[in-house]
């Protein structure tokens, strides 16, 4: 599954800790879902998508419509 974490992150110039710390977990813990090292689970996914104003299809790269 192509993730588009990193990417929204990096466009809204926060840090691997900053996203960590919003989402309640490791810094080193969300690096391994930045690189599919981990399974994010459905609850971070929500909150990300929340946080980022997009869908899960979006994040999960289902679609390429934000919303």
């Amino acid at each position: 599954m192509n993730l588009r974490i990193r990417d929204l992150r990096e466009d809204a110039d926060l840090t691997q800790k900053q996203i960590s710390e919003i989402i309640l977990c490791d810094q080193s813990l969300y690096s391994k879902y930045e690189r599919g090292e981990r399974v994010l689970p459905l609850d971070l996914a929500v909150k990300l998508a929340e946080y980022y104003g997009v869908s899960l299809d979006y994040l999960v790269g289902r679609t390429d419509k934000r919303k």
